[in-house]
């Protein structure tokens, strides 16, 4: 299929392009940009006036829900809300039931994914049979089976031996670990350590669960030489850590969620439960730290953390309800809202969201590492199409996502995904609200 996009500003943060071009596509990749070759004649214009034209985003936390919790999401449903929002390509953790700890289950999911002709699904192995954190899976099979690294998803890894033998084996083969430092014992509570969390009654996570698991992941890197990714850094503490190790030049990189960009453990209000996430909301001082680490490049990358919860699950009181909210058709908004406000602009929060992430992937990518989360003559053809201009406000019952709740309700947001191309097939369009 040739797709032509025209008129509109194009962005490529990686590049540093940002000029008015059209975009023209063919036979899965970006043909030209600035003007059309002689004789280019697309199937499909799309008249980008007044919209921004980006690499697709690219989410490195994404909970899709299958296999084992359709209840609360269906692969179908989820991919139509990344599409929606503009996300071509995302990273998907193992707690899914039965565990993404067997070739056949990822090959299973990638292939499920993959026929629906939607967004791209990058897996990741889990670092331990069942995520038990007893014995290490076989990350050699898993990652022919397409996985593109290794995590205990939000399940802590207590055992310091176990964690230093997937770190040295991951280390021998090139693998990146993915890690959400929280210490066992001191990360059970269900609310951030605080005055807050002291007047409601609520047990408290303290910022020592993330600091003391960030200080045993460091040392073990250091001794193994394993490259490691920290997910869903929520502290101004656990951020200077990240930061002394990066100016150290250990191999790590970090991600911070939407949530805990925007919100702080008062937005809890009288036991809100669309407010129990993991990590648990901070204080105002971590979150500030939090976005302006973004701002500086400490933090590498910007995630919806991605987590439809059903309605029973959810209505429940607040220490009860599962956490987790639904993220990827605000991603890209609440990346751009942070970019207003902070002063950071459009296009270091589409960096955020497009070619950071994908570095950190990598050599994960495979054949796509060259291009993905870019937009150059001869890469892979994932677009967005937004117009920044155009306000709209957060209404659960239109998300596409099964799961319908989100700390974000009744936000006005900035940006409106107009379009969404993956490998050169227009996958969503807004004027029709499908493809």
């Amino acid at each position: 299929m040739k797709i032509l996009i025209s008129n509109g500003r194009v962005i490529d943060p990686a590049s540093g392009r940002d000029e008015r071009a059209d975009v023209a596509l063919a036979a899965g990749r970006v043909v030209a940009i600035g003007r059309a070759p002689e004789g280019f004649a697309p199937n499909k214009t799309l008249d980008a006036s007044g919209c921004v034209v980006a690499p697709g985003l690219v989410d490195l936390a994404a909970r899709l829900r299958e296999p084992g919790h359709e209840h609360e999401g269906m692969l179908e449903s989820e991919m139509r809300a990344a599409i929606a929002g503009g996300v071509t390509s995302l990273v998907c953790p193992p707690d899914t039931d039965p565990v993404l700890d067997e070739p056949g289950l990822v090959e299973m999911l990638k292939m499920r994914a993959e026929k629906l002709h939607q967004a791209r699904v990058f897996p990741l192995g889990a670092l331990t049979r069942g995520l038990a954190g007893e014995v290490l899976t076989e990350m050699a099979e898993l990652t022919e089976a397409g996985c593109v690294g290794f995590s205990q998803a939000d399940v802590a890894l207590a055992n310091t031996q176990v964690m230093q033998r997937a770190l040295q084996y991951a280390a021998t083969f090139g693998y990146t670990v993915w890690l959400r430092p929280q210490e066992l014992y001191l990360g059970k509570g269900v609310a951030a350590s605080g005055p807050l969390a002291t007047r409601l009654g609520l047990s408290g996570v303290p910022v020592a669960a993330e600091t003391i698991a960030l200080h045993t992941i460091l040392e073990l890197m250091k001794t193994t030489g394993a490259r490691v990714h920290l997910c869903r850094i929520s502290s101004a503490a656990g951020l200077e850590l990240v930061r002394q190790a990066k100016a150290a030049g250990l191999p790590v990189s970090c991600d911070v969620s939407i949530n805990s960009l925007h919100l702080t453990d008062t937005d809890i209000g009288y036991f809100d439960s669309r407010m129990r996430l993991v990590p648990p909301l901070r204080q105002q001082r971590d979150r500030d730290a939090l976005r302006a680490g973004l701002a500086d490049g400490t933090v590498d990358a910007l995630v919806s953390d991605h987590t439809p919860v059903d309605e029973d699950a959810k209505t429940l009181p607040f220490a009860e309800a599962e956490p987790g909210a639904t993220g990827l058709e605000l991603l890209l908004s609440l990346g751009l809202k942070w970019g207003t406000d902070s002063g950071a602009g459009l296009v270091r929060a589409l960096a955020a969201v497009t070619s950071a992430p994908a570095r950190v992937l990598g050599s994960a990518l495979g054949t796509l590492q060259a291009s993905c989360g870019q937009l150059v003559e001869g890469g892979i053809a994932d677009v967005c199409v937004f117009d920044p201009a155009a306000h709209w406000t957060v209404q659960p019952a239109a998300l596409r996502s099964q799961g319908k709740h989100t700390p974000f309700s009744g936000y006005e947001l900035p940006g409106r995904v107009r379009a969404t191309v993956v490998g050169g097939q227009l996958v969503w369009d807004a004027a029709t609200r499908q493809a």
